[in-house]
């Protein structure tokens, strides 16, 4: 989202706004924002743009800048993501498994169906990646195949609304790696599991492929919640 000082006052008012800090209704002006953090008016507006992008706020004329409702936000944006994390992460860890139980177990069984063979064969290798650097407990790289993992079987599901939240997994992903919840040598039940769903959409088996995406958000659910209640 931008470095220097826009990034800085970006983050700062994005993490209050998604903690309730500023609630739906708060009038937030550009000329607090500049006494406040010490910017410039044009950074000040840079930042409130970038918040409007996200449908934090939008601005009336008269008025000032104006905090949406929650519920017109674009939660599913990996920034806004990330900052609802910081300030509840029980709460958006919730939300978040249960639009992944919801959608991810679909989008498996639709891949078994309609992957092409250079998606099958790209989630074979990626599911033989995540086997040999679990077990070097090189977790940067098993990071990076489970990512790539997860974001071709949404695209292979053949549904482009599916493809499209592939930017709300890989944000989850990375934070629960960021935030020291994931295991240096990953559980070999994780492991078991993403091989298990490569082979069943190459055998074409949708039930299964359903069947075993569920056990593996579950599981990852389970894992996440046992790292932060230690």
């Amino acid at each position: 989202m931008g470095g220097g000082l826009h990034g800085k006052v970006l983050e700062v008012l994005g993490q209050e706004i998604a903690a309730g800090t500023h609630a739906p209704g708060s009038v937030l002006r550009i000329e607090q924002l500049e006494e406040r953090f010490g910017i410039s008016r044009s950074v000040a507006r840079e930042v409130v743009r970038t918040l409007a992008s996200i449908r934090l706020v939008v601005g009336r004329k008269r008025v000032g800048i104006v905090v949406r409702p929650r519920e017109e936000w674009n939660s599913f944006d990996p920034v806004l993501i990330r900052w609802r994390l910081a300030a509840d992460r029980s709460a958006e860890l919730k939300t978040l498994a249960e639009l992944r139980t919801a959608v991810e177990p679909v989008a498996a069984a639709a891949a078994a169906d309609r992957a092409e063979d250079d998606h099958v064969a790209r989630l074979v290798a990626l599911s033989e990646r995540m086997v040999a650097t679990s077990r070097a407990g090189d977790l940067d790289a098993f990071m990076d195949a489970d990512v790539e993992f997860h974001r071709l079987i949404l695209t292979a599901s053949g549904n482009e609304m599916f493809a499209q939240l592939h930017e709300v997994v890989e944000e989850l992903l990375r934070w629960r790696a960021g935030h020291g919840l994931m295991p240096v040598h990953p559980r070999p039940v994780a492991v078991r599991l993403h091989c298990e769903i490569a082979e069943c959409i190459r055998a074409g088996d949708k039930v299964r492929a359903e069947w075993a995406m569920r056990e593996l958000v579950a599981e990852a659910l389970e894992g996440t919640l046992e790292g932060l209640d230690s």
